[in-house]
């Protein structure tokens, strides 16, 4: 049932690593001191997918106070798409220090905020007026479309998606899904929030059709319609493009269109969030390009700013005009440094050469894992857009029972042999592939080497 034989790269490996080199354990003494601090130090509700302690990043390598050097998958929960430290970013930033830090956007006007939404403005789809208001974070981009459409529809309903995550203030917190993770000890949530299924094409009925699923889910969200909340009470709809937290679960275009349709019909607006799918991540600058749909109103953040905290709300201009003067912004919105950070970072990302890059580096994943499936009946699936993808473990293909304890084995042995990985999945069972863009052929294979040899050795271990 279950081949362990590994291919000639992951044999090398066992020998030798190009770009892994260990000079310790993971995690070596260093990091265990700091570690231990950070437990003294920092609240225990603050999670860590690792033991890895940083001292410095380039690229898509990072290396730990230890010396160890490791390549990274994780990309920061895919906030480097553009790599860590990219040269023309990091320059961006310390020409504006030389220049002034901040002023504040509700105070002055500095033309880099000007300039960027400009630019948004202008790659962002639909061929009509827009606007764009900047933030610190995706939850702070996805409040501010939230009471945008509210108030420029006077309606108080929001409707979301099972397997969504749009963020950890109040109200995001509210429409983001898997409860005992996210949610368990934080209610109540805020009202008025309607959750419907999002089509999961791997864990449709095995009698129906992709076609035949994707008809049900539409039947479905008509019937929600009736019988959870009326459509004339409807604010605003937000799906991300491509299911982050839930999966890596592309939304079918079928499916996107009736969200589109539903929204035209009663006056409902249309939100995509994009801050993890987005910045060129699926080989589009934003993921619901593959889909042809033109939202209302869009949400970026994460690889925006290569690392800055910075997000963005990018809508039609009517919407975004709504709320009163003062209702709208923040103290550190729209910081300088933030904002000629995102600038370089999307001029460089939105090029056709990166966009081809992000294609090519998921599909050495996509046919990697692909092969790797054929000898392991463990993986279940594989999944995503351009190189935002994910590989699903299950106890039984059949039964498609998911195996979290597997994906978080497989995730710790592999950052022990210094492959920075983290997790995802309703169940938790999967693990995520957002390594930054820049990635070499070489560093990436590499990478898939060990998650190879990982699998390998934990299926041994279970006996």
């Amino acid at each position: 049932m279950i081949g362990c034989r590994l291919s000639p790269n992951a044999q090398k490996l066992k020998k030798m690593g190009t770009h892994i080199k260990k000079v310790s354990e993971i995690p070596g003494p260093k990091s265990a001191l700091i570690l231990a601090r950070r437990m003294a130090a920092l609240p225990a509700g603050l999670g860590k997918s690792t033991e890895v302690v940083v001292e410095k990043a380039e690229g898509a390598l990072v290396w730990d106070v230890d010396g160890n050097q490791l390549i990274d998958f994780a990309g920061g929960i895919g906030m480097v798409n553009l790599g860590h430290r990219p040269e023309g970013v990091v320059n961006a930033i310390k020409d504006q220090m030389d220049k002034y830090i901040h002023t504040g956007a509700l105070v002055t006007t500095f033309e880099p905020y000007i300039e960027f939404a400009e630019m948004l403005n202008s790659l962002t789809p639909g061929d009509f007026p827009k606007k764009t208001l900047l933030a610190c974070s995706g939850s702070e981009a996805v409040e501010n479309a939230i009471s945008t459409a509210k108030y420029f529809t006077k309606r108080p309903a929001i409707i979301c998606f099972e397997g969504a995550y749009h963020g950890r203030t109040m109200l995001t917190l509210s429409l983001t899904s898997k409860y005992g993770l996210f949610k368990r000890g934080f209610g109540n949530f805020a009202p008025d929030i309607y959750r419907f299924h999002s089509p999961n094409v791997y864990r449709k009925p095995d009698s129906m059709t992709v076609e035949e699923y994707i008809d049900f889910c539409i039947e479905r969200f008509d019937q929600n319609l009736i019988s959870h909340v009326d459509p004339s009470a409807v604010a605003a709809i937000i799906i991300e493009p491509v299911q982050g937290e839930g999966g890596f679960i592309p939304v079918p275009k079928r499916f996107l269109e009736k969200i589109r349709q539903v929204c035209d019909q009663h006056g409902i607006v249309f939100i995509a969030d994009e801050v993890q799918a987005g910045a060129g991540r699926t080989g589009k600058f934003l993921s619901i390009e593959h889909s042809g749909v033109i939202p209302d109103i869009v949400t970026m953040a994460k690889s925006i700013g290569s690392g800055m905290p910075i997000s963005a709300t990018t809508g039609r201009a009517e919407i975004m005009d709504a709320p009163h003067l003062g209702g709208v912004g923040g103290t550190y919105s729209g910081s300088p440094l933030a904002v000629v950070a995102a600038h370089e970072t999307v001029k460089q990302i939105n090029t056709p050469e990166f966009l081809a890059k992000a294609t090519h580096v998921g599909n050495i994943i996509t046919s990697r894992l692909t092969a790797m499936s054929e000898k392991f009946s463990i993986i279940g699936d594989i999944r995503g857009l351009g190189a935002m993808l994910v590989v699903e473990f299950v106890k039984d293909r059949k039964t498609k029972e998911p195996d979290m304890d597997f994906a978080m084995a497989v995730i710790k042995k592999c950052v022990s042999n210094g492959l920075i990985l983290i997790r995802a999945g309703l169940y938790t069972n999967c693990i995520r592939f957002l390594p930054p863009i820049v990635i070499t052929d070489e560093q990436l294979n590499e990478g898939m080497d060990v998650i190879e040899q990982a699998i390998a050795d934990v299926l041994v271990e279970r006996g």
